[in-house]
């Protein structure tokens, strides 16, 4: 069995086991920052389904490596899943990738190419940006002179921040806050402009379909010394 064919059967073997590692992140995350009155046990035993999570994405990571064959090369042709591994802030989008795998897999009526962009960027953006609120309210609900004080504060900044807005009412103070703030408005801008794109492609095939909808059938002109059939 050569390594190519080892590749795909890991690939596709692991696509459910790191979408539920995936949502096992974003729960156990969320337990820790927003738990504040639970025991520390518990605490402790989020905090280690957290650290498991990310092994798991570390252990595909290295064995996609391995037999890819490609070397140094496997990283940027994987740029995204390189970013997952070293940026917690992303792994829960890796659910969306999971999904469509999965309806892949079970032969599911497919949307046009314009719906699935649409579909997976908006939850895509649903995903990061809950998960970037987490880890703004994380780090700055004790920071000194922060504006970020309730996780519904972080939200609302996490929505503006996604869409570009930035209203400026609540902003992140601290270095690794202003450093999600970065990652958050970087995705926000290809988030937006994968929208924007396949909603302008959909709406041009929409009116392009209906012209030729309205357009009156081209008469056949008939060729001197042929019978026309259509007389």
């Amino acid at each position: 069995m050569d390594d190519q064919s080892r590749y795909d059967r890991w690939e596709r073997g692991a696509e459910i086991p790191l979408g539920v590692a995936s949502l096992l992140y974003l729960g156990s995350y969320a337990v820790q920052v927003l738990g504040h009155g639970l025991p520390e046990a518990w605490r402790d035993l989020c905090f280690a389904v957290t650290c498991a999570s990310w092994a798991v994405f570390v252990v595909d990571y290295a064995v996609r490596w391995r037999l890819s064959g490609q070397g140094w090369h496997f990283v940027h042709r994987n740029w995204l899943d390189t970013l997952v591994v070293l940026l917690p802030l992303l792994r829960p989008v890796r659910i969306v990738k999971t999904y469509d795998m999965v309806q892949r897999r079970h032969g599911r009526p497919r949307l046009a190419l314009q719906t699935r962009v649409m579909v997976f960027a908006g939850l895509s953006a649903v995903l990061l940006g809950f998960a970037g609120s987490l880890a703004v309210y994380q780090e700055e609900r004790s920071a000194p002179h922060t504006t970020i004080t309730t996780f519904g504060d972080s939200v609302w900044w996490a929505c503006s921040t996604l869409s570009t807005v930035g209203y400026g009412d609540v902003v992140p103070v601290t270095p690794v806050g202003r450093l999600i703030a970065v990652v958050l408005m970087s995705c926000g801008l290809a988030l937006l402009g994968a929208v924007t794109g396949s909603f302008s492609s959909w709406l041009l095939q929409r009116f392009a379909y209906g012209a030729d909808e309205r357009r009156p059938p081209r008469m056949r002109t008939p060729t001197p010394g042929r019978p026309d059939n259509n007389l």
